[in-house]
């Protein structure tokens, strides 16, 4: 009988070991966001789609390269590691941003710096809204709208397909994600159906603009040092 719990003792303590990525805590209640996106929604998304990322991701990278690397060393390989580790690498990082720039905060507003940077490359917040929205309902079939520093320092919009990002090395458009809205039918299905353009109408009341200021602040300060 010792030895068996001997046995699962060390199982676990490999098992945990080998789990390098872990899903950080919502920093909100799963209803904190309705009625905008309800908490039906936000507990599947979270708890199961999320976590699986999280799990197939630690199981991919398992005796690979990958195995040493942090999430930013991946994407600067992907195009040279499994479709496993990029679908699920993506997935897990995609969804940890996306929850850090939402918040029930209510009228949350872009700094300085970037409220000038969003009226030099789009003329008005209203603008980058409309063209974010349109991005985003116009991505065909699952994947993401972003709003990025690019490498020449200006704001750009894109829309990756699948978990695709602008960090990993087999982007179209490369950059520093700053704002990102999931586009995936399960990010939004239960409460608006096949109605993507409400989904993303309904967004930007729970948009957390002290975050999103926060990682332009960051892109722009790591632009400068290149």
């Amino acid at each position: 009988m010792k030895k068996i719990q001997l046995l699962s003792l060390l199982l676990l303590v490999c098992v945990s070991a080998s789990a390098q990525f872990a899903q950080k805590p919502l920093p909100y209640a799963y209803n904190a966001l309705e009625p905008f996106i309800d908490a039906q929604t936000m507990e599947i998304h979270y708890s199961k789609h999320h976590a699986a990322y999280v799990k197939n991701l630690n199981a991919a990278i398992v005796g690979t390269d990958a195995e040493k690397m942090n999430i930013t060393e991946i994407f600067a390989n992907i195009s040279k590691l499994s479709p496993a580790i990029r679908n699920n690498a993506g997935g897990h990082f995609n969804h940890e941003f996306f929850w850090s720039i939402l918040t029930p905060e209510k009228n949350t507003k872009p700094s300085a710096d970037l409220e000038k940077a969003i009226r030099e490359s789009f003329g008005s917040l209203d603008a980058l809204k409309d063209k974010l929205n349109v991005a985003g309902t116009s991505r065909f079939g699952s994947g993401w709208a972003w709003l990025y520093v690019g490498q020449d320092g200006k704001l750009a919009i894109c829309t990756t397909a699948n978990q695709d990002n602008p960090l990993m090395d087999i982007a179209e458009n490369k950059g520093m994600p700053i704002l990102a809205i999931d586009v995936w039918e399960h990010a939004y299905y239960l409460k608006y159906q096949n109605k993507r353009a409400d989904y993303l109408t309904a967004i930007w009341n729970v948009i957390n603009w002290n975050e999103v200021s926060n990682y332009y602040k960051s892109a722009m300060t790591k632009n400068s040092k290149k």
